[in-house]
């Protein structure tokens, strides 16, 4: 029996879903590998975020299967699946739905008109919102309500969002012409920010090879969990226990990051602002889901130094001095 968050000893139930979410995490690798080729540390973070029900950023150029692998994912998971392509004149009843008057018979052969609503893309498991930073500050401010509340409001009345709801943002880090900077206070509530790279030689031949063939796109993708088995695996992560030292270890570095007297040179030269109490509450959060994926009993420092990056790097803001010399934030972390 595995130690439980408050010593004492888990139950039959959670040691089953352990080895439950370790299975799973190996069956969605294929379920997506039968469309995606390579991109395994996307996969293994865009799960992460799903078992942490956190938001995601996706960052790279065009054409490296980013909505491929969210599309992808959430067939293999059975959850409903809603695509918003972010341009600048999309509106917020865009995204959230808007209020309708329509005409209804009554019992007695009257009509009379009622206000209705229509539920807008948001309305969904999963939401795949296509290049989010193509739209302006207002339209983004709408889906950061749903991000943070997991509800929108309309007009006086407010909406639950279905459960699970999770978005996948991506982002061109190319393109900035026509684009709208997100703010930092949207940047905070993504979980993680992943970077999708390019592939191996031999991966991009499998790529052309397999995208071209007349059978690409029509295999089925298997259902490894459904909505019910997802959101129970959710339900164990904030149970996880984790040692004393990761905990440390996740506040430490977020504070780490912060310009201080007792700050490094680096953190004082090139950083203005650093990661909040959020950033190391997302480590630890994340953390925990790794471990769960692993079937690990416990989140250790291992699951805390892998996430380090992708939980933070989002969440500082460099200063122009560090543009000019070059430093990134993987760089600075890095360091950390």
């Amino acid at each position: 029996m595995a130690p439980s968050l408050d010593g004492t000893q888990t139950g039959q139930d959670e040691e089953e879903l352990l080895e439950k979410a370790k299975s799973a995490h190996a069956e969605l690798h294929r379920a997506v590998a039968a469309r995606v080729v390579g991109q395994e540390r996307v996969v293994d973070l865009m799960l992460v975020a799903l078992l942490a029900r956190g938001h995601a950023l996706l960052v790279g150029v065009p054409g490296l299967a980013k909505t491929l692998l969210v599309a992808t994912l959430s067939e293999a998971l059975d959850l409903s699946f809603g695509r918003v392509q972010f341009t600048p004149d999309l509106l917020p009843a865009d995204i959230t739905g808007t209020d309708v008057l329509h005409e209804e018979e009554t019992p007695d052969g009257k009509v009379r008109q009622r206000v209705r609503f229509m539920p807008g893309p948001i309305f969904h498991n999963l939401i795949l919102a296509d290049e989010i930073n193509r739209t302006p500050p207002k339209t983004q401010a709408a889906l950061l309500q749903a991000m943070q509340e997991r509800r929108v409001t309309v007009g006086t009345e407010t909406h639950s969002l279905p459960d699970p709801f999770q978005v996948f943002a991506t982002r061109n880090p190319i393109e900035q012409e026509g684009t709208y900077p997100l703010p930092e206070a949207q940047l905070d509530r993504f979980l993680l920010e992943i970077h999708v790279g390019y592939p191996s030689e031999n991966e991009e031949q499998q790529i052309a090879r397999k995208t071209t063939s007349a059978d690409f796109g029509k295999e089925p993708i298997p259902h490894v969990l459904n909505k019910d088995d997802l959101k129970a695996l959710q339900n164990l992560v904030p149970r996880m226990p984790i040692t004393d030292e990761a905990v440390s270890m996740a506040v430490t570095l977020a504070r780490k990051t912060r310009p201080t007297s007792s700050a490094s040179a680096a953190v004082n030269d090139y950083v203005r602002f650093g990661a909040g109490p959020r950033g190391s509450q997302a480590l630890v959060l994340a953390g925990k889901a790794r471990a769960a994926l692993r079937g690990h009993a416990a989140a250790d420092v291992e699951d805390i130094k892998a996430l380090l990056v992708p939980t933070l790097r989002h969440r500082l803001v460099m200063s122009y001095r560090a543009e000019s010399d070059g430093v990134s934030e993987e760089d600075l972390l890095s360091q950390l």
